[in-house]
């Protein structure tokens, strides 16, 4: 039937459904330490995505799968039209948690029992979708189906990919009966509910984030080569210690990364130091950067102050510094108008609001390529995710899903 629009802003997600729905799925692949461990393509995977798919008919979804095992569940509207769409993926890190992902997912048929349950039948048709191998943990890349999706990736390349087994992605597609043929819809606009896995919402007591973007990522490989030597016979003044010269560019690191606006962020996350003996003056140190930002102007100037740093320190101190770039993702911008809608409704429906970027790569990245997208996050403990202990309050999830709701309905109406 017809919704009554006077009735619309009254219309709330049921909450204890939604956690017992995000219990229950929690439950394949739990670990002892009250985690989740279902890694992409597995047969765990399978049993979630079976469980799922199984609630989305029951909400009146017709269910396809493409040739990457990405599921897309739709439930009709009025038009024949591109649908609106929401998802996320139900795959885990090897110790993860019950919350990244699978609450975007859930939050999804949330939205359309929700719907079902008060007979609302939108213009456009609504889509949930459940991307493939979004974490990498057992394939890569990461965000595998999504990028396929998108055009990042060749569904060929994806599919001859090896698992530490020497599985194939199409073996292991096959295995657990997901390696559809259907071709995928196109979106009229895609929408992506998360935890934050960061600790902004909570320490500031904000509720709904209203997700601008996400950062751009460009990651280095950096090689400091010096003169092993022994730590008694050689004086200070006459070494080139790798690890010394290291360490001053791990404290730029810090330094770029605070000078800079637009969510700057910069991390060392790998070091090897060689020899590696108590005795020895290093003379050679091998280890990652991480720059991030939101705006690609700012990450190309940080890059560029690193590289005159690099620069400094190899001629103050002796030694070579070569720093090889390995990973560069553009910034993503989500579209300004939905993410405007995120911010009014999440007001109008009483909840604190802000505007904050996503430090982590998601399946929305990839998915703005081809529609407007926006992201909806909502707090978790202490900021943790990717551990067994991640959690959220079932009030947040519940307010973060009732803004995915009427954000639905007006990109559907």
């Amino acid at each position: 039937m017809a919704a009554n629009p006077a009735t619309l802003p009254r219309l709330r997600v049921n909450a204890d459904r939604l956690w017992n729905s995000l219990m229950r799925l929690a439950a394949i692949g739990a670990t002892e330490k009250g985690g989740v461990r279902r890694l992409a393509l597995t047969d765990l995977d399978r049993q979630g995505r079976d469980l799922v798919t199984g609630w989305l008919r029951d909400a009146g979804c017709t269910i396809s799968v493409d040739a990457i095992g990405n599921v897309f569940a739709l439930r009709p509207g009025r038009r024949d039209a591109p649908p609106v769409a929401v998802g996320s993926h139900i795959d885990t890190q090897p110790s993860g948690g019950k919350f990244d992902g699978n609450y975007g997912v859930l939050a999804g048929l949330e939205v359309l029992r929700t719907l079902e349950d008060a007979g609302i039948v939108t213009e456009r048709p609504l889509t949930v979708a459940i991307w493939t191998n979004e974490e990498g943990t057992r394939f890569t890349p990461v965000m595998m189906g999504s990028g396929v999706y998108a055009g990042a990736f060749t569904l060929e390349h994806c599919l001859a990919q090896r698992d530490l087994d020497g599985v194939s992605v199409g073996d292991a597609l096959a295995a657990i009966g997901y390696d559809g043929r259907a071709t995928p819809p196109a979106f009229a606009a895609y929408f992506e509910p998360h935890i934050e896995q960061g600790p902004v919402l909570e320490r500031e007591g904000i509720v709904v984030g209203a997700v601008e973007g996400a950062l751009g990522q460009r990651w280095f490989d950096a090689v400091v080569t010096g003169q092993d030597a022994h730590a008694g016979p050689t004086p200070i003044e006459m070494r080139r210690d790798a690890l010394l010269a290291a360490a001053e560019l791990v404290l730029e690191v810090r330094r770029i990364a605070q000078a800079h606006p637009d969510y700057a962020r910069g991390t060392v996350g790998q070091m090897r130091v060689s020899p590696n003996s108590r005795n020895v003056i290093p003379g050679r140190v091998d280890f990652t950067v991480d720059f991030r930002n939101a705006r690609a102007e700012t990450l190309d100037a940080m890059c560029a102050d690193l590289q005159r740093s690099a620069a400094d320190v190899a001629r103050r101190h002796g030694v070579d510094v070569a720093l090889t770039e390995v990973v560069h993702f553009p910034p993503c911008a989500f579209d300004p108008v939905l993410v405007g809608s995120i911010e009014r409704l999440a007001a109008e429906l009483g909840h604190s609001v802000r505007r904050l970027a996503s430090g982590a790569g998601h399946d929305a990245v990839y998915v703005a390529r081809t529609c407007p997208t926006a992201m909806i996050f909502v707090p978790c403990d202490g900021g943790i995710s990717h551990n067994e202990i991640e959690n959220a309050r079932p009030e947040h999830l519940a307010a973060g899903a009732d803004v995915l709701l009427h954000a639905m309905l007006e990109a559907a109406r």
